[in-house]
């Protein structure tokens, strides 16, 4: 609407100049609405809450913009933000429609980390990234700095959300830092707050807080594993007593461990994405790591795992979960290992599926004959070193094939007096 300023006029209907109210008179008045003057009036409820309200005549019609309550807004404040906002009418602003726009403009934290997941979302292609977003977000940081305007909020902000958990929950607290920096930097793009981030690590909260990795140390007494592992000359065993379980998450383990591939990467396989008769499993670029196309070469064990599968009707997956058309859930292939002894505090060892890649690569350099980085093409590990990744245009796919059936024949070395042996090292 195009407000002319001849048209906007404070209003000074019922009110009296000599009228004014005094500081101590507003914390004492009883209910009712009084009067300090050009249009500002004090009104005290019934429940004894008092806030200011200023009338205003905008075009002929009679307009009320609340200033806040007497506990936020002294007086003297009072008086400002309506002397503002009649200076606004004067020219040709209508201030209620004014603030109304400015509080749309600036949203609460919450409502630019909604906008900032809403952006994103698309790009993560990872399920459990993508749920731990909001959900360490709504848990820790929305419950202290939700309701703010995402321009209020300062270093003691984030630090009132980080302390708590920093030295507990060391390395959630580090995502939900890295979570609350994107965001903050996200708004100042968006023109919502000023460039500086209260939320940024390096050269900011690192000078405030303790580095993650040395919190982790001192709380564990030593630098933690982040993926443990089965050593490479135990894997023979476990993959015999795997064999003997029988379920689905028993076979995709197993499969996972013969491919060397990534948890997700096998629980999210298609039977579209696998060709039996040449033996290749194609992963598509937006599964991978690397957001590159990955070709698996399958070996003969890995072939027969497929071939042992019970192809369910309507379900596209290699792997299917309890619920129709859906793969198993991403803590399938732990719930086996923690079956079977393993896991953290587990009887036999703190392995977990991811670190089959580790046992792998281990075996690769200490067992294998073929170059490292064959090993590294077969977990698909991208080169960082420039000059090398621009000669390395090849995925070295049949040393890769001939690597894969290697370690298929090492993982199927298991016996009984192997099995024995793993059990009396665990007890000891």
């Amino acid at each position: 609407m195009d407000w002319q300023t001849d048209h906007l006029q404070a209003t000074v209907t019922e009110d009296n100049d000599m009228a004014k109210l005094t500081a101590r008179q507003c914390s004492s008045l009883p209910p009712g609405k009084h009067n300090d003057g050009n249009g500002l009036w004090l009104v005290v409820t019934q429940a004894g809450s008092r806030k200011w309200v200023l009338r205003l005549t905008i075009d002929g019609k009679r307009r009320e913009l609340g200033l806040g309550n007497l506990k936020t807004t002294s007086l003297k404040d009072a008086r400002h933000k309506a002397d503002e906002a009649r200076s606004q009418a004067a020219q040709g602003i209508d201030p209620v429609a004014a603030r109304r726009q400015v509080e749309a403009k600036v949203p609460t934290f919450t409502q630019a980390a909604a906008s900032y997941i809403r952006s994103h979302r698309r790009s993560w292609h990872n399920r459990k990234h993508a749920r731990q977003w909001p959900r360490s977000l709504k848990t820790h940081a929305c419950p202290i700095i939700g309701s703010k305007p995402v321009d209020a909020i300062t270093t003691e902000d984030v630090l009132a959300v980080m302390t708590p958990i920093w030295q507990t929950k060391t390395e959630t607290a580090s995502r939900v830092q890295g979570r609350i920096e994107a965001i903050l930097d996200y708004a100042a793009v968006l023109q919502w707050r000023d460039a500086s981030n209260p939320a940024r690590w390096r050269g900011h909260l690192q000078r405030l807080l303790p580095s993650p990795a040395k919190v982790k140390k001192q709380r564990n007494g030593g630098t933690a594993r982040h993926h443990p592992a089965l050593p490479y000359h135990q894997v023979p065993v476990f993959v015999a007593q795997l064999r003997t379980l029988g379920s689905i998450s028993a076979m995709a383990l197993e499969f996972a461990i013969l491919t060397a591939a990534r948890t997700s990467e096998v629980l999210l396989a298609t039977w579209t994405e696998v060709d039996q008769e040449a033996a290749v499993w194609t992963v598509p670029a937006q599964r991978m790591k690397a957001r590159r196309e990955h070709r698996v070469p399958l070996s003969k064990a890995a072939l027969a795992v497929l071939a042992r599968v019970p192809r369910i009707a309507g379900n596209e997956y290699i792997f299917p979960g309890a619920r129709h058309g859906r793969p198993l859930s991403n803590m399938a292939l732990l719930s086996v290992m923690r079956h079977m002894g393993y896991g953290a505090g587990g009887e036999r060892g703190e392995a977990v599926p991811h670190g089959f890649r580790s046992s792998f690569r281990d075996w690769c350099g200490e067992v294998a004959t073929f170059p490292p980085n064959v090993a590294e093409a077969a977990l698909a590990h991208v080169i960082t070193d420039q000059t090398e990744a621009a000669y390395a245009r090849g995925d070295l796919f049949v040393k890769r094939r001939r690597l894969m059936e290697d370690w298929a024949e090492w993982c199927d070395r298991g016996e009984a007096d192997n099995v024995v042996e793993l059990h009396q090292q665990a007890s000891g």
